[in-house]
C-alpha cells in the first residue's frame, strides 16, 4: 500500500541550521562560506530462498561547511546538528582554512550565473513502500527467477525505496533546496546444466514508483540471461568488430564524459586534452547532456554550487564542443562554468554529468549484427582498465561469439583491447536507445577490436 509522504521531508528544515552555520563562519574569520546540508531516508530488503535476509533501514541528516580565507579553503562535515558541535564545526574549518595553500582558483561560483528559478522536474515521488510491501516485491522477483528452466540460484534479490532532500546556502546570497526519491529492483540468476554454473543479473531504477517495471520481468529476464550463458567456451585471438549491447555500452560513455571533466583537461591528464573543436567520434554520432530531464535519474534543478544547467551538446557530428566545468575548473581554464558541479560535504565540488546520452542510430541490433558477419555481441564486462592519458583500454568479457551475422554460442574468459580514440571514431550507434539511467547510450558497434582469447 502506497502512504503519503512524511512532512519533515522538506528541504526547508535544514534551512534554520545551514543559516547559523554560516553565521559562526564569519564569525570565526570566513570572508566567505557556503554550507549544505542533507536529509536521507531509505528502507531496502533482500530475500533468499522466500524468506528474509537483509533489512537496510537507515535515516539522517548531514552538513557539510565551505570556508573562504582570502584565497585559502576548507571543508568540514558532520551529522551532529547541535548548537554547540555548529560552533566548533565552524571555528576548525576557519582554523583549517588559514593553514591551507593558496588556491588561486577557488571561490564561490559568480552570482550571474546562479539559478534564479526552479524547473519541474517531477522527481520526487511522495508515495511510500513499508517493510512489508518491499518483501513482498523482493520475494516475487526472486520467484520469478528461480521460475526460468536452469535457473538453481538467485541473490540479492532486493527491493529498495529511497527519499532525500538537500539545501544549499551560500554567502552570496543562494538559498535554495530540493528533494528527490528513488525506487529500485535487483536481482542475480545462477544457472547450472550439471557440470557448469554461469550468472547474469537485472535491474531497474526510477524515481517514480509508478514508472518501475514489475518484479516479475525483472527476475525473468536475469534468469533467462543466466540460462542462455551457460555452455560459454573462450573464443580464437584475433581482430574482429565488436558490439556493446546497450546495457553496457554506456561505460563507453562514462570514459568519454571522464575525459572532458575540466579538472582532467587542466591538469593534463586526458586523452582528450588537445581535442577541443575536432573529430572524436564519427561524423553520425551526437551527445548531450541535460538536468532537466522529467523525472530522469540524473536531473536535478541546479548544481552542486547553485548555477543552473542547460541541454548542452557535448559531441555535435562527431566533434567535442565543451569541457565539462565547476567553477574552480573554469576559471583555472579561463572559460564559464557549465553547470556541472558535484557537491559532497566533506570535500570542494568536484565535476559530474547529469542525464548524458548519445543519439539513437538507424539500425537495430540485429542488423548491425549482419554487417558484422563475424565478431562479438559483449553482454557483461569486468575490471576494465584505461590509461587516462592515453586512452589505451582493456576489459574482460563475456557475450556470444556473431557467426554469418547470427548471435551463436556463448563467449566467457576473454579480454578485449584497444584505443579509445580509435574505438570512438568508428562507432556505430544502433537504435534501441532507452533513457532509464543517468548516462545512457543504444548498443555500440566498434569496427575492430583486439580480442585476447584461447
Amino acid at each position: 500500500m502506497k502512504k503519503p509522504a512524511t512532512s519533515y521531508l522538506s528541504p526547508d528544515t535544514l534551512k534554520p541550521t545551514l543559516e547559523t552555520l554560516l553565521r559562526l563562519a564569519k564569525k570565526h574569520g570566513a570572508n566567505e562560506a557556503e554550507a549544505v546540508g542533507a536529509y536521507g531516508r531509505s528502507l531496502s530488503i533482500g530475500v533468499r530462498g522466500g524468506v528474509l535476509e537483509d533489512i537496510d533501514n537507515s535515516e539522517g541528516k548531514d552538513i557539510g561547511l565551505r570556508v573562504f580565507v582570502g584565497q585559502r579553503q576548507a571543508c568540514v562535515s558532520s551529522s551532529d546538528l547541535s548548537g554547540d558541535s555548529l560552533d566548533k564545526l565552524a571555528e576548525r574549518c576557519v582554523a583549517m582554512a588559514k593553514l591551507a595553500p593558496e588556491d588561486a582558483y577557488c571561490g564561490l561560483a559568480d552570482n550571474d550565473k546562479l539559478a534564479r528559478s526552479e524547473p519541474e522536474l517531477d522527481i520526487y515521488d511522495p508515495a511510500d513502500l513499508d517493510a512489508g510491501e518491499l518483501l513482498s516485491r523482493a520475494q516475487e522477483l526472486e520467484a520469478a527467477a528461480l521460475s526460468i528452466k536452469g535457473v538453481s540460484q538467485a541473490e540479492g534479490a532486493n527491493a529498495y525505496c529511497v527519499k532525500g532532500a538537500t539545501y544549499l546556502m551560500t554567502s552570496g546570497g543562494f538559498s535554495n533546496g530540493w528533494k528527490s526519491s528513488s525506487h529500485g529492483l535487483s536481482v542475480a540468476a545462477f544457472a547450472s546444466d550439471g557440470d557448469n554454473m554461469e550468472r547474469d543479473y537485472d535491474y531497474k531504477s526510477t524515481r517514480w514508483l509508478e514508472d518501475l517495471q514489475a518484479p516479475e520481468s525483472i527476475g525473468i529476464k536475469a534468469g533467462k540471461r543466466a540460462v542462455s550463458r551457460l555452455g560459454a567456451k573462450q573464443m580464437v585471438s584475433s581482430n574482429l568488430p565488436i558490439l556493446f549491447e546497450r546495457r553496457v555500452a554506456n561505460s563507453l560513455l562514462s570514459s568519454f564524459t571522464n575525459a572532458i571533466s575540466g579538472s582532467a583537461i587542466a591538469r593534463g591528464v586526458s586523452f582528450l586534452k588537445d581535442s577541443m573543436d575536432t573529430q572524436v567520434f564519427h561524423e553520425s554520432i551526437n551527445i548531450t547532456d541535460d538536468p532537466y530531464i522529467v523525472r530522469a535519474g540524473g536531473s536535478h534543478p541546479w548544481d552542486g554550487e547553485g548555477v543552473a544547467g542547460k541541454a548542452l551538446p557535448l559531441i555535435e557530428n562527431g566533434v567535442l564542443k565543451t569541457w565539462l566545468m565547476n567553477s574552480a575548473a573554469a576559471r583555472q581554464l579561463g572559460l564559464s562554468t557549465t553547470g556541472h558541479a558535484h557537491r559532497g560535504m566533506s570535500s570542494p565540488p568536484g565535476i559530474a554529468c547529469s542525464n548524458v546520452w548519445m543519439d539513437t542510430g538507424k539500425k537495430s541490433p540485429d542488423a548491425l549484427m549482419q554487417d558484422m558477419g563475424e565478431g562479438l555481441f559483449i553482454t557483461e564486462m569486468f575490471g576494465p582498465s584505461l590509461n587516462p592519458n592515453t586512452g589505451d583500454y582493456s576489459v574482460g568479457i563475456a557475450g556470444f561469439a556473431i557467426e554469418n551475422g547470427e548471435r551463436t554460442y556463448p563467449v566467457s574468459e576473454v579480454t578485449i583491447a584497444g584505443n579509445l580514440l580509435d574505438m570512438f571514431k568508428t562507432i556505430t550507434a544502433a537504435d534501441d536507445l532507452i533513457m532509464d539511467n543517468p548516462v545512457t547510450c543504444p548498443s555500440l558497434l566498434v569496427e575492430s577490436m583486439v580480442i585476447a582469447g584461447a
